[in-house]
């Protein structure tokens, strides 16, 4: 394959970012964009130069083969979507939360999976440049053993009777909100830099009554290697930033050797145990699209793998140990107590 025709669904909020990153990319092809909305759709289509806009996604696939296509929707609609692509022998990269529960999940990975179709989920943190400068340093030692980390989310989006409805509205009625769209960021980037968690517990609330789901709360993971990762997340809040959704938050990494933070403005900085002045890492990185392009690294890394048979890191079947992970949190905040998970459900 020399290039990649690809057919988008959705064109709301978020889908601007991936549709931004397909056009970038000379070996991708734009076909088609469909949304239920078709005026959003015209109006996507005459953006990017996309020739095709359709309003259904059966009659938009009955006029267009695409070799794969980008579903940038809410989650409840995942799985009526992936089922007719499949059905047609279509691959498909899908925007996360992915599905509406696990076993939801389990069963769409597996019926791609069956089928020969190629299914990928768009993780797109463990993309951002800065935490793949991060695990470069911790694989290069440079804090040495890793005791524990933390992750404090922030955004300062949550607060008041009209949180969300300049930009996700369907934000407010997720029964599982915080950890079923927000940190199950963090739960895959944890993964990727301390490696497969073997216990979670988790303590969940809700602080603004004009949503449904959970909007606030901890969630605290034990990783095979021995670090302890914790989770600290709270829409309502901010953290210092000139924008403050780009890291999200703030994190640090404390070690045998050292300690590295991450900050709002995505500076990396590690201080040397028994020192007090901070070394700055420096690194490049584009400021555009959103979480410093990851969108684009993350679908870069697809189409390196259609076109050049590259490595896939972020498999619909890879992701369900994500998936797996935060349904323990749900149950560890329901009961009480930390959550074990068996080896072979996290790998």
């Amino acid at each position: 394959m020399t290039g990649l025709r690809v057919a988008t669904i959705g064109a709301g909020y978020f889908a601007r970012f991936h549709h931004e990153a397909w056009a970038r990319m000379e070996d991708v092809e734009l076909i088609g964009v469909c949304d239920r909305d078709r005026a959003r759709a015209e109006g996507f289509a005459k953006e990017f130069s996309i020739p095709a806009v359709f309003g259904d996604v059966d009659e938009m696939l009955d006029e267009i083969t695409p070799d794969i296509v980008d579903i940038i929707t809410p989650p409840f609609a995942h799985k009526t979507i992936i089922e007719s692509l499949v059905g047609r022998g279509i691959n498909a990269i899908c925007q996360k939360p992915f599905c509406t529960k696990l076993k939801e999940s389990e069963d769409i990975a597996s019926l791609a999976a069956d089928k020969g179709v190629t299914l990928v989920v768009h993780e797109n943190f463990r993309f951002q440049p800065w935490y793949e400068v991060i695990k470069r340093e911790l694989d290069a030692g440079r804090v040495g053993q890793v005791y524990q980390a933390t992750f404090r989310l922030r955004p300062g989006d949550g607060q008041g009777e009209e949180a969300y409805l300049d930009r996700q509205p369907y934000f407010r009625t997720m029964p599982r909100f915080l950890m079923h769209e927000t940190a199950i960021h963090l739960i895959d980037t944890f993964r990727y830099l301390f490696g497969e968690p073997t216990s979670v517990y988790a303590d969940l609330d809700r602080l603004n009554p004009a949503i449904s789901g959970e909007d606030a709360g901890i969630m605290m993971m034990q990783h095979e290697g021995g670090v302890r990762s914790l989770f600290d997340g709270n829409r309502l809040v901010d953290h210092t930033a000139d924008n403050r959704r780009l890291t999200m938050g703030e994190m640090l990494i404390e070690g045998e050797a050292g300690v590295l933070a991450l900050d709002g403005d995505a500076r990396i900085a590690v201080r040397a145990t028994g020192g007090n002045d901070w070394e700055a890492i420096d690194y490049e990185w584009s400021d555009s699209g959103f979480g410093g392009d990851c969108v684009y690294r993350c679908n870069r890394h697809v189409v390196e793998h259609f076109v050049n048979d590259a490595p896939l890191v972020n498999s619909a079947t890879d992701y369900l140990a994500n998936l797996r992970v935060e349904e323990a949190v749900y149950l560890a905040d329901r009961w009480g107590h930390k959550m074990k998970l068996p080896r072979d459900e996290t790998r």
